[in-house]
Protein backbone atom coordinates (compact mmCIF):
# COMPACT_ATOMS: atom_id res chain seq x y z
CA UNK A 1 0.00 0.00 0.00
CA UNK A 2 1.46 3.37 -0.97
CA UNK A 3 1.99 6.12 1.60
CA UNK A 4 -0.31 8.37 -0.45
CA UNK A 5 -3.18 5.88 -0.33
CA UNK A 6 -2.70 5.26 3.37
CA UNK A 7 -2.68 8.99 4.08
CA UNK A 8 -5.84 9.48 2.01
CA UNK A 9 -7.60 6.66 3.90
CA UNK A 10 -6.68 8.31 7.20
CA UNK A 11 -7.96 11.68 5.95
CA UNK A 12 -11.27 10.21 4.79
CA UNK A 13 -11.83 8.38 8.09
CA UNK A 14 -11.15 11.59 10.00
CA UNK A 15 -13.60 13.53 7.81
CA UNK A 16 -16.26 10.86 8.34
CA UNK A 17 -15.71 10.97 12.12
CA UNK A 18 -16.07 14.76 12.22
CA UNK A 19 -19.22 14.71 10.07
CA UNK A 20 -20.81 12.06 12.26
CA UNK A 21 -20.08 14.06 15.39
CA UNK A 22 -20.90 17.59 14.28
CA UNK A 23 -23.02 17.64 11.13
CA UNK A 24 -26.65 17.06 10.31
CA UNK A 25 -28.11 16.56 6.87
CA UNK A 26 -24.77 15.44 5.44
CA UNK A 27 -25.85 11.96 4.33
CA UNK A 28 -24.85 12.53 0.72
CA UNK A 29 -21.38 13.71 1.65
CA UNK A 30 -20.99 10.83 4.09
CA UNK A 31 -22.07 8.34 1.42
CA UNK A 32 -19.51 9.75 -1.05
CA UNK A 33 -16.69 9.57 1.50
CA UNK A 34 -17.62 6.04 2.56
CA UNK A 35 -17.73 4.98 -1.09
CA UNK A 36 -14.26 6.39 -1.73
CA UNK A 37 -12.97 4.75 1.44
CA UNK A 38 -14.38 1.38 0.41
CA UNK A 39 -12.83 1.70 -3.04
CA UNK A 40 -9.41 2.56 -1.64
CA UNK A 41 -9.49 -0.35 0.76
CA UNK A 42 -10.62 -2.74 -1.95
CA UNK A 43 -8.00 -1.58 -4.44
CA UNK A 44 -5.18 -2.02 -1.98
CA UNK A 45 -6.43 -5.27 -0.46
CA UNK A 46 -5.22 -4.08 2.93
CA UNK A 47 -6.58 -5.39 6.19
CA UNK A 48 -7.03 -2.13 8.07
CA UNK A 49 -9.04 -3.92 10.77
CA UNK A 50 -5.88 -5.68 11.95
CA UNK A 51 -4.03 -2.36 12.08
CA UNK A 52 -6.81 -1.04 14.30
CA UNK A 53 -6.43 -4.07 16.59
CA UNK A 54 -2.71 -3.38 16.94
CA UNK A 55 -3.31 0.29 17.74
CA UNK A 56 -6.03 -0.60 20.27
CA UNK A 57 -3.47 -2.81 22.04
CA UNK A 58 -0.58 -0.33 21.79
CA UNK A 59 1.39 -0.52 25.09
CA UNK A 60 1.44 3.28 25.40
CA UNK A 61 -2.22 3.82 24.56
CA UNK A 62 -4.10 5.90 27.19
CA UNK A 63 -6.02 3.88 29.74
CA UNK A 64 -9.14 4.85 31.67
CA UNK A 65 -7.30 6.68 34.46
CA UNK A 66 -5.26 8.65 31.91
CA UNK A 67 -8.51 10.09 30.56
CA UNK A 68 -10.26 10.39 33.93
CA UNK A 69 -7.40 12.37 35.49
CA UNK A 70 -7.53 14.83 32.58
CA UNK A 71 -11.31 15.11 32.46
CA UNK A 72 -12.15 15.07 36.19
CA UNK A 73 -9.48 16.86 38.27
CA UNK A 74 -11.29 16.13 41.57
CA UNK A 75 -11.95 12.45 40.86
CA UNK A 76 -12.55 10.52 44.10
CA UNK A 77 -12.31 6.76 43.70
CA UNK A 78 -14.45 4.30 45.62
CA UNK A 79 -13.43 0.71 46.36
CA UNK A 80 -14.95 -2.67 47.06
CA UNK A 81 -18.21 -4.40 46.20
CA UNK A 82 -19.42 -4.94 49.80
CA UNK A 83 -19.67 -8.67 49.05
CA UNK A 84 -16.15 -10.00 48.60
CA UNK A 85 -13.41 -7.45 48.03
CA UNK A 86 -11.71 -4.94 45.78
CA UNK A 87 -10.92 -5.47 42.09
CA UNK A 88 -8.37 -3.05 40.67
CA UNK A 89 -9.25 -4.01 37.08
CA UNK A 90 -12.21 -1.59 37.36
CA UNK A 91 -11.97 1.95 38.72
CA UNK A 92 -15.04 3.92 39.78
CA UNK A 93 -15.67 7.25 41.44
CA UNK A 94 -17.38 10.63 41.51
CA UNK A 95 -16.07 13.98 40.36
CA UNK A 96 -16.80 17.16 38.48
CA UNK A 97 -15.86 17.09 34.82
CA UNK A 98 -14.27 20.12 33.19
CA UNK A 99 -17.13 22.46 32.38
CA UNK A 100 -18.96 21.82 35.64
CA UNK A 101 -20.76 18.53 35.00
CA UNK A 102 -20.87 16.29 38.12
CA UNK A 103 -20.41 12.70 36.89
CA UNK A 104 -19.76 9.13 37.91
CA UNK A 105 -16.81 7.62 36.04
CA UNK A 106 -16.40 3.85 35.71
CA UNK A 107 -13.53 2.42 33.67
CA UNK A 108 -11.82 -0.84 32.88
CA UNK A 109 -8.16 -0.29 33.76
CA UNK A 110 -5.05 -2.02 32.42
CA UNK A 111 -1.55 -1.69 33.86
CA UNK A 112 1.69 -0.33 32.38
CA UNK A 113 4.59 -2.26 33.90
CA UNK A 114 4.60 -5.86 35.09
CA UNK A 115 3.68 -4.96 38.67
CA UNK A 116 0.71 -2.84 37.61
CA UNK A 117 -0.45 -5.42 35.09
CA UNK A 118 -0.60 -8.02 37.85
CA UNK A 119 -2.42 -5.65 40.21
CA UNK A 120 -4.93 -4.76 37.48
CA UNK A 121 -5.11 -8.40 36.35
CA UNK A 122 -4.28 -7.28 32.79
CA UNK A 123 -7.56 -5.37 32.65
CA UNK A 124 -9.66 -8.52 33.12
CA UNK A 125 -12.24 -8.00 35.90
CA UNK A 126 -13.53 -10.58 38.33
CA UNK A 127 -17.11 -10.64 39.68
CA UNK A 128 -16.29 -8.22 42.52
CA UNK A 129 -15.19 -5.67 39.93
CA UNK A 130 -18.50 -5.78 38.11
CA UNK A 131 -20.40 -5.64 41.41
CA UNK A 132 -18.37 -2.62 42.49
CA UNK A 133 -19.17 -0.93 39.19
CA UNK A 134 -22.87 -1.65 39.62
CA UNK A 135 -22.82 -0.33 43.19
CA UNK A 136 -21.25 2.91 41.93
CA UNK A 137 -23.70 3.28 39.05
CA UNK A 138 -26.72 2.67 41.30
CA UNK A 139 -25.43 5.37 43.65
CA UNK A 140 -25.10 7.79 40.72
CA UNK A 141 -28.59 6.90 39.53
CA UNK A 142 -29.99 7.72 42.97
CA UNK A 143 -28.67 11.28 42.65
CA UNK A 144 -29.37 11.55 38.89
CA UNK A 145 -25.71 12.07 38.04
CA UNK A 146 -24.59 11.21 34.49
CA UNK A 147 -22.62 7.97 34.30
CA UNK A 148 -19.69 7.54 31.91
CA UNK A 149 -18.06 4.14 31.37
CA UNK A 150 -14.78 3.43 29.56
CA UNK A 151 -14.32 0.02 27.94
CA UNK A 152 -10.81 -1.38 27.56
CA UNK A 153 -10.40 -5.09 28.26
CA UNK A 154 -9.57 -8.30 26.39
CA UNK A 155 -12.48 -9.85 28.31
CA UNK A 156 -13.67 -10.87 31.76
CA UNK A 157 -11.24 -13.00 33.78
CA UNK A 158 -11.88 -16.70 32.96
CA UNK A 159 -10.18 -18.21 36.04
CA UNK A 160 -11.68 -20.81 38.34
CA UNK A 161 -11.89 -18.38 41.28
CA UNK A 162 -13.92 -15.93 39.20
CA UNK A 163 -16.29 -18.68 38.13
CA UNK A 164 -16.67 -19.84 41.73
CA UNK A 165 -17.75 -16.34 42.75
CA UNK A 166 -20.33 -16.02 39.97
CA UNK A 167 -18.67 -14.36 36.98
CA UNK A 168 -21.52 -15.06 34.55
CA UNK A 169 -24.16 -13.98 37.06
CA UNK A 170 -22.33 -10.71 37.79
CA UNK A 171 -22.14 -9.85 34.08
CA UNK A 172 -25.78 -10.79 33.48
CA UNK A 173 -26.89 -8.76 36.51
CA UNK A 174 -25.07 -5.67 35.20
CA UNK A 175 -26.64 -6.05 31.76
CA UNK A 176 -30.12 -6.13 33.28
CA UNK A 177 -29.64 -3.41 35.86
CA UNK A 178 -27.93 -0.95 33.52
CA UNK A 179 -31.09 -0.88 31.43
CA UNK A 180 -32.98 0.37 34.52
CA UNK A 181 -30.67 3.18 35.69
CA UNK A 182 -32.37 6.57 35.90
CA UNK A 183 -29.34 8.67 34.93
CA UNK A 184 -27.92 9.48 31.50
CA UNK A 185 -25.50 6.67 30.63
CA UNK A 186 -22.66 7.21 28.14
CA UNK A 187 -20.30 4.44 27.03
CA UNK A 188 -16.95 4.95 25.30
CA UNK A 189 -14.75 2.15 23.90
CA UNK A 190 -11.24 3.56 24.35
CA UNK A 191 -9.19 0.49 23.41
CA UNK A 192 -10.20 -3.15 23.32
CA UNK A 193 -13.89 -3.85 23.82
CA UNK A 194 -13.67 -7.57 24.41
CA UNK A 195 -16.70 -9.85 24.71
CA UNK A 196 -19.03 -9.86 27.73
CA UNK A 197 -16.24 -8.42 29.86
CA UNK A 198 -16.75 -5.10 28.08
CA UNK A 199 -20.48 -5.42 27.41
CA UNK A 200 -21.10 -5.68 31.17
CA UNK A 201 -20.37 -1.94 31.27
CA UNK A 202 -21.60 -1.22 27.75
CA UNK A 203 -25.36 -0.65 28.00
CA UNK A 204 -25.82 3.09 27.48
CA UNK A 205 -28.02 5.80 26.01
CA UNK A 206 -25.04 6.77 23.87
CA UNK A 207 -22.22 4.46 22.80
CA UNK A 208 -19.09 5.89 21.19
CA UNK A 209 -15.76 4.48 20.06
CA UNK A 210 -12.39 6.12 19.68
CA UNK A 211 -11.13 6.09 16.11
CA UNK A 212 -8.63 3.25 16.69
CA UNK A 213 -10.65 1.20 19.20
CA UNK A 214 -12.19 -2.21 18.47
CA UNK A 215 -15.34 -3.84 19.86
CA UNK A 216 -16.13 -7.51 19.39
CA UNK A 217 -17.76 -10.61 20.85
CA UNK A 218 -14.41 -12.43 20.67
CA UNK A 219 -10.76 -11.62 20.07
CA UNK A 220 -9.53 -12.09 16.47
CA UNK A 221 -7.04 -14.76 17.56
CA UNK A 222 -9.68 -16.78 19.41
CA UNK A 223 -12.06 -16.46 16.48
CA UNK A 224 -9.34 -17.64 14.09
CA UNK A 225 -8.59 -20.63 16.32
CA UNK A 226 -12.26 -21.67 16.20
CA UNK A 227 -13.16 -20.86 12.59
CA UNK A 228 -9.85 -21.40 10.77
CA UNK A 229 -8.27 -23.81 13.26
CA UNK A 230 -5.27 -21.48 13.27
CA UNK A 231 -4.86 -18.68 15.84
CA UNK A 232 -2.20 -17.00 13.67
CA UNK A 233 -4.92 -15.94 11.21
CA UNK A 234 -6.08 -13.17 13.51
CA UNK A 235 -5.71 -10.59 10.74
CA UNK A 236 -8.13 -12.51 8.53
CA UNK A 237 -10.61 -12.95 11.38
CA UNK A 238 -10.46 -9.28 12.37
CA UNK A 239 -11.69 -8.25 8.92
CA UNK A 240 -14.52 -10.80 8.98
CA UNK A 241 -15.66 -9.79 12.47
CA UNK A 242 -16.29 -6.13 11.49
CA UNK A 243 -14.86 -4.86 14.77
CA UNK A 244 -13.69 -1.36 13.86
CA UNK A 245 -15.50 1.85 14.73
CA UNK A 246 -16.39 2.58 11.12
CA UNK A 247 -17.82 -0.94 10.71
CA UNK A 248 -19.97 -0.61 13.82
CA UNK A 249 -21.28 2.84 12.90
CA UNK A 250 -22.47 1.49 9.55
CA UNK A 251 -24.27 -1.35 11.33
CA UNK A 252 -25.95 1.04 13.75
CA UNK A 253 -24.33 -0.53 16.81
CA UNK A 254 -22.64 2.65 18.03
CA UNK A 255 -23.63 6.30 17.86
CA UNK A 256 -20.41 7.88 16.66
CA UNK A 257 -16.64 7.85 16.31
CA UNK A 258 -14.39 10.09 18.39
CA UNK A 259 -11.36 11.21 16.36
CA UNK A 260 -7.83 10.69 17.68
CA UNK A 261 -4.69 12.77 17.20
CA UNK A 262 -2.66 12.01 14.09
CA UNK A 263 -0.86 8.71 14.65
CA UNK A 264 -3.17 7.61 17.45
CA UNK A 265 -4.12 8.58 21.00
CA UNK A 266 -0.85 7.19 22.33
CA UNK A 267 1.02 10.11 20.71
CA UNK A 268 -0.91 12.92 22.43
CA UNK A 269 -2.88 12.12 25.59
CA UNK A 270 -4.01 15.72 26.11
CA UNK A 271 -5.40 16.15 22.60
CA UNK A 272 -7.13 12.76 22.78
CA UNK A 273 -8.75 13.77 26.09
CA UNK A 274 -9.85 17.07 24.53
CA UNK A 275 -11.66 15.28 21.69
CA UNK A 276 -13.24 12.92 24.22
CA UNK A 277 -14.34 15.81 26.43
CA UNK A 278 -16.11 17.56 23.54
CA UNK A 279 -18.12 14.44 22.74
CA UNK A 280 -19.03 13.71 26.36
CA UNK A 281 -20.22 17.27 27.07
CA UNK A 282 -22.38 17.26 23.92
CA UNK A 283 -23.89 13.89 24.88
CA UNK A 284 -24.61 14.95 28.46
CA UNK A 285 -26.26 18.17 27.26
CA UNK A 286 -28.41 16.17 24.84
CA UNK A 287 -29.54 13.63 27.45
CA UNK A 288 -29.90 15.96 30.46
CA UNK A 289 -33.44 17.22 29.61
CA UNK A 290 -34.81 13.67 29.43
CA UNK A 291 -36.82 12.26 32.34
CA UNK A 292 -35.80 8.95 34.00
CA UNK A 293 -38.60 7.12 32.17
CA UNK A 294 -37.51 8.61 28.84
CA UNK A 295 -33.87 7.63 29.43
CA UNK A 296 -34.85 4.05 30.25
CA UNK A 297 -37.15 3.79 27.24
CA UNK A 298 -34.55 5.29 24.88
CA UNK A 299 -31.94 2.86 26.17
CA UNK A 300 -34.30 -0.09 25.77
CA UNK A 301 -35.32 0.84 22.23
CA UNK A 302 -31.70 1.45 21.22
CA UNK A 303 -30.60 -2.07 22.08
CA UNK A 304 -33.88 -3.68 21.05
CA UNK A 305 -33.36 -2.47 17.49
CA UNK A 306 -29.86 -3.93 17.12
CA UNK A 307 -29.33 -6.84 14.79
CA UNK A 308 -31.20 -8.23 11.80
CA UNK A 309 -33.77 -10.98 12.10
CA UNK A 310 -35.49 -12.96 9.38
CA UNK A 311 -38.51 -15.23 9.78
CA UNK A 312 -40.27 -17.38 7.22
Amino acid sequence: MSDTSQARIADIEREISQLQLTSTGAQAQLADLEGELKALRGEQGVNLAWQRVQLARHPKRPHSLDYINRLVPDFTEIHGDRFYGEDAAIVAGFGTMLGGHPVMMVGLQKGRDTKQKLIRNFGMPKPEGYRKAMRAMEMASKFRRPIITFLDTPGAYPGIDAEERGQAEAIAYNLREMTRLQSPLIVVVIGEGGSGGALALGVGNKVFMLENAVYSVISPESCAAIIYRDSTKGALASAALKITASDLVRQGLIDGIIPEPLGGAQDDYDRAAQYLHQTLVAAIDELAPMSPDQLIEQRYQKFRQMGSFFTE
